[in-house]
């Protein structure tokens, strides 16, 4: 049996998270198209019978504005240290970008990455062919191709990253396909349709904090949620004219969570004010961002 540790890193919204998913088989990682959808480091666990792979899925590496985004960075940092291999991903769609070289400095400080461009499926032959050029210019390394929509190149890709492991024991239980607590992963489903539906100025000031779960004797799970914003004018926006908008944010947030808990799903969500939650320190430990 071999095990190990992967950090996945990379610009904010390249795909890291949608890779994980792919890579793992299960969503354990919520995704968006709103930078800086993941906040916390998020475990996902492959399973085989030759090998037990544990993925780190990571915030984008960005400059930090609030404590949150100082979090985040902290959480990047920590994923890097003692693993057995990192996977840098770039974004196919969006080609070479400003950042990535610090991001490269700083991963290479560390072990040396594998390099990965992710989206591939939004290139053609003549894109590809070009930015491989420009990556064996940038950097001298030749650029994996891979499309975690699509599967494009995702089984060769887990292959690689196996060769990174050593031999070891079991981390998680066979069944386990993240570390994350059921009640963590309902702040990141609502949170996640919260991004999908809203406009970009609102998603970065949101957070999500349970009130209620239980898991009734009937086997319905029910749950009360409080969704966190930064501003009064915010909060209109979010509940919608006549409550439409929080209404479909809590159906899609429903309907996904009974799909990974394969069982009835009885959810509230309610909407409070909670000014510049960002940087306080009392209200990150209470959202779970410590």
């Amino acid at each position: 049996m071999r095990s190990g540790f992967i950090s996945i890193v990379g610009r904010p919204n390249v795909g890291k998270s949608t890779i994980v998913n792919a890579l793992v088989g299960e969503k354990v990682a919520i995704v968006s198209d709103k930078p800086q959808t993941t906040r916390n480091r998020i475990m996902g666990v492959v399973n085989r019978p030759e090998f037990q792979m544990v993925l780190l899925d990571t915030p984008g590496v960005h400059t930090p504005r609030t404590k949150l985004g100082q979090f985040m960075d902290t959480a990047v940092s920590g994923a890097l240290d003692d693993v057995d291999g990192v996977l840098f991903v770039l974004d196919g769609k969006r080609g070479l970008m400003e950042g990535d070289r610090a991001i490269l400095e700083r991963i290479s400080g560390v072990r040396e990455p594998l390099l990965c461009v992710n989206k591939v499926d939004l290139l053609d032959r003549d894109g590809r062919e070009a930015l491989s050029a420009a990556v064996r210019e940038w950097c001298g390394r030749e650029p994996f191709f891979v499309s975690a929509k699509t599967g494009e190149n995702m089984p060769e890709l887990l292959s690689i990253l196996a060769d990174c492991l050593k031999p070891g024991p079991m981390y998680f239980p066979p069944d386990e396909v993240t570390d994350m607590p059921e009640e963590f992963l309902t702040c990141e489903i609502i949170r996640e349709k919260a991004l999908l539906c809203l406009s970009d100025e609102i998603p970065h000031g949101i957070g999500v904090e349970l009130e209620r779960f239980l898991e009734r004797e009937d086997g319905v799970v029910e749950i009360n949620a409080v969704l966190y914003c930064e501003k009064k004018s915010h909060k209109g926006i979010i509940i919608g004219k006549n409550g439409a908008m929080l209404k479909r944010i809590s159906i899609m947030a429903r309907e996904d969570l009974e799909s990974i808990f394969l069982t009835k799903v009885f959810l509230r969500v309610f909407v409070k004010v909670r000014e510049d939650w960002r940087n306080s320190p009392t209200a990150l430990r209470e959202l779970g961002y410590q």
